[in-house]
């Protein structure tokens, strides 16, 4: 018998193919084949009980048509997308417009030979809860962010949007972006002293204290040159550190990021790709448990690779309420294997992987820990008001589970043997003053604990929600850090204001309980959806008639008066940002930057369009600086490059990116930016390459990438910060 078997992917398609052999041909949907239209209208039959109306995606008709072909050919048709309601969602998809009426559905965890056989031995039919679930979501999501889009559009600045999952993780950034604005920061000192003991080894000491007041900074140190020196008291602890459980979609990216620097997007961007390849199991997941039989052969791996006495058998069991589906913790298939994939960025997640599974099988990690505190005379703190001095060592004594997973170990601070009463000579003190930090806003790390925590999304859409903060320009991400930019913060205060309802963490993840009950058949679809919507759009009805329009958000500086007209100055917000403009705007079109300087108002150039031949062109402010465009924007969007301005502007290196796509070639130009001036493809916005120093003309010898000035130590870096030449020092330590 002749079988068909259906994946999304293409590399997932050639992985399986190779186990099936003979009999079976494997093809891939390439993901989604059908979604809701991009247009709201008639997209969602409401009153016939929430049906949408789905249609094809763009570009999918010639694989629809492939898969119709060889369908017609076989004798089965067999569905194998992912385990989980995403997946069971494009099978349904797939059976709807290949038109099959009894199709099989199988389910694996993992890409290889066993488990795709056992795999076709267990074929079921669609799962309707969990296809219902997903279709919730997906009308869910469509609903909340056009109504509330829409409002946006009108109260806000068109083109904004909101979503029901990224608003409530918007509105977690803004609270602690309050917080660090409302921080008012205060002077303290830290205060060290290098100290000798009786055998010459030189000890540095911390003052327990970090005192606020300056007289008792210098009373402190007056009497730590004068007077002597003991240890008072020494304090060794046996300590253990245990293993931590294995990979969830959460955890991995948290570790993925803090370990590796990767993006929770990037995370699982080469996740899928070692699934696809058979190296690891189903990386969207909240469970930690691991199948009897995986468990073995990592026992059995541990007493090879380190010993017996290595050796802890420990069965763990996810924290999550609503584990999604019966899915086992992201793990490695083959434990042999301490290394897998086919790019660096690959093995080194692969090795990560791997490192926290067999580690979750080893025994705790033993240490010793001490704490020496050392005395300013003779005299008890209390008595004298001078503090103690403390220092703090730990050593490994036994390393458990550290042996597979080294890079969770930290380093050593062992520290010399003295005992109490023991003399201390001082080589120096000294103090430093410092101020208080605010708190720490959160990494994309950080927030996706903090979304597990609050029950807000699931695995599957961690990363996403982040995405679409980024790419919607709610958020800037600095370093590791997310910071809201002003447009976020302007779109997620009307929210709070207008919708704290439905933008709150408790009606969050309440509907996301409803969502798992749906897939579990503990609730109808219908009633679901219902018991949200009818009030919803009550309430969108009535903030529509009583919420304030945000046109103005405050009086600017008096410091700032309008640079035309010197009338009082507004702050507006802008698709760039804040910005000021006159009270007067209309009549009067003098505006400045947040930071005052003078911004120019769109100038008339008295030509016409080329384009459109309606519109007039004239020069205005943009996101890259200075420009000249049709006035009927967006209708059209014909851009002028000006020729003699590009002159002035440019570098003299040619785009590569231009060159690569066979285009007209640009030329790498200075342009200014919210952030300051940064350099770019003077055929923006055909073509979009920018970095952020000046390009030097040279050539990565690594990417073949465009090299650009860098700092003092570093003269030249690669544009690329993907290339190890983007920050050679690493690569330098690595060598050595």
């Amino acid at each position: 018998m002749a079988s068909l078997v259906i994946v999304e992917s293409p590399a997932k398609a050639k992985t399986i193919e190779k186990y099936l052999g003979d009999g079976y041909t494997v093809k891939a949907s390439v993901g989604h084949v059908r979604d809701l239209p991009k247009s709201n209208k008639n997209a969602i039959d409401i009153e016939a009980g929430f049906v949408p109306h789905y249609q094809i995606v763009e570009k999918k008709e010639k694989v629809i048509t492939e898969l119709r072909q060889i369908a017609k050919k076989m004798d089965n048709v067999i569905l194998a997308t992912d385990p989980d309601r995403e997946g069971e969602a494009i099978a349904w998809h797939v059976a709807e417009v290949l038109k099959l009426k009894k199709p099989k559905r199988i389910v694996f965890n993992e890409i290889t030979e066993d488990a795709v056989k056992d795999a076709l031995k267990h074929a079921r039919g669609i799962d309707e809860n969990m296809l219902k679930a997903q279709e919730a979501r997906r009308v869910l999501d469509r609903l909340v962010g056009y109504d509330l889009s829409g409002l946006i559009w009108k109260k806000v600045r068109y083109g904004l949007s909101a979503g029901r999952v990224q608003s409530p993780a918007l509105r977690i950034l803004m609270e602690k972006e309050r917080e660090v604005r409302a921080f008012i920061p205060e002077d303290y000192w830290v205060i060290t002293a290098d100290l000798k003991t009786k055998s010459k080894d030189k000890i540095t000491f911390t003052c327990t204290e970090e005192p606020r007041d300056k007289k008792l900074v210098d009373t402190i140190l007056k009497a730590g040159k004068k007077e002597s020196w003991s240890v008072v008291n020494v304090k060794e602890t046996d300590a253990q550190r245990k293993p931590r459980a294995p990979f969830t979609t959460s955890t991995l990216q948290q570790t993925a990021s803090s370990r590796l620097g990767f993006a929770p997007s990037r995370t699982m961007r080469i996740a899928q790709k070692l699934y696809e390849a058979g190296h690891i199991t189903y990386m969207r997941t909240d469970s930690t448990s691991l199948a009897k039989q995986a468990q073995n052969q990592i026992l059995k791996t541990v007493e090879k690779k380190y010993g017996k006495e290595y050796v802890n058998a420990v069965a763990y069991k996810s924290r999550s309420k609503n584990a999604q589906e019966a899915h086992e913790a992201v793990r490695p298939t083959d434990f042999a294997k301490g290394n897998a994939g086919t790019t660096d960025e690959q093995k080194r997640l692969y090795r990560l992987i791997w490192a926290r599974t067999v580690a979750s099988q080893m025994t705790p990690a033993k240490t010793l820990r001490t704490k020496i505190l050392a005395q300013v005379g003779d005299k008890d703190p209390k008595e004298s008001g001078i503090p103690h001095f403390a220092v703090n060592g730990s050593q490994l004594i036994f390393p458990g589970w550290l042996e597979a997973d080294p890079g969770a170990r930290g380093e050593d601070v062992e520290l010399p043997k003295v005992t109490a009463g023991d003399p201390l000579t001082l080589v120096s003190i000294q103090s430093e003053d410092k101020q208080t930090l605010p708190p720490p806003r959160y990494t994309e790390a950080g927030l996706v604990k903090e979304l597990e925590k609050r029950g807000i999304g699931r695995p599957s859409t961690y990363a996403s929600i982040i995405k679409t903060l980024q790419d919607r320009g709610y958020v800037d991400k600095e370093g590791k850090t997310l910071i809201p930019t002003d447009t976020g913060d302007v779109v997620s205060s009307f929210l709070e204001e207008n919708f704290t309802k439905y933008i709150s963490d408790s009606f969050t993840s309440e509907m996301e309980d409803d969502l798992d009950e749906i897939a579990r058949g503990e609730r109808e679809y219908v009633k679901t959806l219902s018991e949200f919507y009818t009030p919803f759009t009550k309430d969108i009805a009535k903030k529509a008639k009583d919420a304030k329009k945000i046109t103005d958000l405050g009086p600017a500086p008096e410091e700032f008066p309008c640079p035309v007209c010197k009338k009082p100055m507004v702050i507006k917000l802008s698709k760039n940002g804040k910005f000021m403009s006159c009270s007067n705007f209309p009549d009067c079109t003098g505006a400045r930057t947040i930071e005052g300087e003078e911004l120019e108002g769109p100038k008339e150039t008295g030509e016409d369009c080329p384009e459109c031949t309606k519109g007039k062109l004239i020069e205005r402010d943009g996101r890259f600086g200075r420009f000249i465009a049709c006035d009927r924007y967006p209708k059209c969007k014909y851009i002028k490059q000006d020729p003699e301005l590009q002159k002035k502007q440019s570098t003299g290196v040619a785009c590569l990116e231009c060159k690569e796509a066979k285009r007209d070639e640009g030329m790498i130009v200075e342009k200014r930016g919210r952030f300051g001036p940064f350099f770019a493809c003077s055929n923006y916005p055909k073509c979009t390459y920018a970095m952020k120093a000046k390009p030097t003309g040279n050539l990565c010898s690594m990417c073949g990438k465009l090299m650009m000035e860098g700092t003092k130590t570093i003269p030249e870096r690669c544009s690329d910060k993907m290339c190890p030449m983007h920050n050679p020092h690493k690569l330098d330590k690595k060598k050595k």
